[in-house]
């Protein structure tokens, strides 16, 4: 056990300057940074020219054909089953046709949205308040409703028509 015996004698601390370079200012460290910021300003100048401005009516008319062809294609079993699968298609149309996906979460949420719904008129907005109570108060009732589920996608693609046609523009 040969230890050698630890000095304490005190040192002059090392100054940071020995870590830069005594030269910082070389014309090539000026050539790097300027040829990474005219990439940096390149890369953004054709991102913000790719953008291509979204258009609202080409989205509500995509929207209103998707949903007209899934009522088309229902077969519902019963009118909760309608009133279910409408209410599914409906939300889903508001949701894409204004942008807000709260809107596709419940039907609480789709009547209670109003900074949503204020691109519509208030002849809209009534319906839209009317047609989700008259769906949910088929699907959430007891019993099965006596309504034929015929009747049920006639006034879902009703109110699908009062929905698509009710935007202020």
């Amino acid at each position: 056990m040969n230890e050698t015996p630890g000095s304490f004698e005190l040192r002059e601390p090392v100054s940071p300057e020995i870590l830069v370079p005594d030269s910082w200012a070389e014309p090539w460290m000026f050539a790097v940074g300027f040829s990474l910021l005219a990439i940096l300003l390149m890369l953004v100048y054709f991102k913000r020219k790719r953008l291509v401005p979204v258009d609202p009516r080409a989205i509500r008319e995509m929207a209103h054909t998707q949903a007209v062809e899934l009522l088309a294609n229902m077969e519902p079993s019963s009118a909760r089953d309608a009133a279910l699968q409408a209410s599914l298609i409906l939300r889903r149309y508001l949701s894409s046709a204004t942008g807000d996906p709260a809107l596709f979460e419940t039907h609480e949420e789709t009547i209670a949205r109003h900074e949503a719904l204020k691109e519509f008129s208030d002849e809209t907005k009534a319906a839209v308040g009317q047609g989700f109570s008259h769906l949910a108060a088929m699907k959430y009732a007891h019993d099965i409703p006596d309504v034929p589920p015929v009747e049920v996608l006639e006034e879902s693609r009703a109110l699908l028509e009062t929905l698509h046609h009710g935007f202020r523009e």
